[in-house]
């Protein structure tokens, strides 16, 4: 674990074997272009046709387009229409929902357990205090939230897709979080919320699959209270170059097999390694907070970088 400056912290064993280059890492990986740049529509050859056919899903108010992103944007590596984004990263949700949990455990080797665990510890959360856990999913976070807020506080699971919503009330119900509420939510406007709402925002995991990431900065600025914090717990980029080349090839060789054994879905975890790479690095995340009206912004490197922890405050 590491601040804005970090000092790469990466196995022994990486280092050792560092001279002993892998065959597979002669051939190139795919590439795909950095958040806040537009993907070119010269590049149509290798991406899908912006044309294809779209699912639809129940999607809450406020979803598509809102005049930050031009017509088109990127869904992993491929290029769409941006009003289409939402509901294609929908499908890909409402496809693994029911084996998420037990995916995450296996691509991470449990240790997105550890990362959520650093999260929490830099919430600061407090009896009595109102949470909004964005993109919460299976509600890993929010869990942990009821418990600390108490009964006096309340906490509101929220996500887009009404597929992983329901497996997170079905869990926290289960476990008796009675000072919970579950609402189906777009980050990028967070509709259903009032202004200085919430006295901890967080987002795990889900900031990357946002078609409109400044957006969604400023409603999550909007709807905290002053005083309130802001942490964002999402991949990010590597810090040790050849650690990034043997993620980057078990990214996009491991976790496609891994989603067709387990979930019968290799295409989605396809683009979710793919979404992972076109999300902004540590820097740029940061200077789009600040951008946002966040003062006093950091970020925690964790695992290398593979992984990490912004926080801002609205004062």
């Amino acid at each position: 674990m590491s601040n804005e400056h970090p000092t790469p912290n990466t196995p022994n064993e990486s280092t050792q074997n560092s001279n002993k280059v892998s065959p597979f890492l002669t051939s190139p990986l795919p590439e795909g272009t950095p958040q806040g740049q537009q993907t070119s529509l010269n590049q149509a050859s290798q991406d899908t046709p912006i044309t294809e056919q779209v699912p639809h899903y129940n999607l809450p108010r406020g979803a598509g387009k809102t005049g930050n992103v031009g017509d088109t944007t990127h869904f992993g590596f491929k290029t769409v229409r941006t009003e289409d984004k939402a509901q294609k990263v929908a499908e890909v949700f409402h496809s693994v929902a029911s084996k998420y949990d037990i995916m995450n455990d296996l691509m991470s080797f449990g240790i997105h357990r550890l990362w959520k665990r650093f999260a929490i510890n830099m919430s600061g959360v407090r009896r009595g205090q109102h949470v909004l856990d964005i993109a919460g999913g299976t509600g890993d976070l929010a869990k942990v939230f009821s418990r600390e807020v108490g009964p006096q506080g309340h906490v509101v699971l929220s996500d887009i897709n009404e597929s992983m919503l329901n497996v997170g009330r079905s869990r926290l119900l289960d476990a008796g979080c009675t000072n919970v509420d579950f609402v189906l939510a777009n980050a990028e406007t967070l509709e259903p919320f009032a202004d200085n709402s919430f006295d901890l925002l967080t987002i795990s995991f889900g900031l990357r699959n946002v078609t409109d990431k400044d957006a969604a900065l400023e409603s999550m600025y909007r709807v905290l209270k002053p005083g309130g914090r802001l942490l964002i717990l999402e991949f990010s980029k590597p810090v040790f170059e050849p650690f990034s080349k043997l993620y980057d090839l078990y990214s996009f060789t491991a976790l496609p097999i891994m989603g067709k054994l387990v979930a019968n879905d290799s295409e989605s975890y396809k683009y979710l390694a793919e979404s992972i790479r076109m999300h902004p690095d540590q820097r740029t995340l940061k200077g789009m907070m600040e951008k946002a009206g966040f003062q006093n912004c950091d970020y925690h490197n964790l695992t290398g970088g593979i992984v990490a922890v912004h926080r801002g405050f609205k004062l």
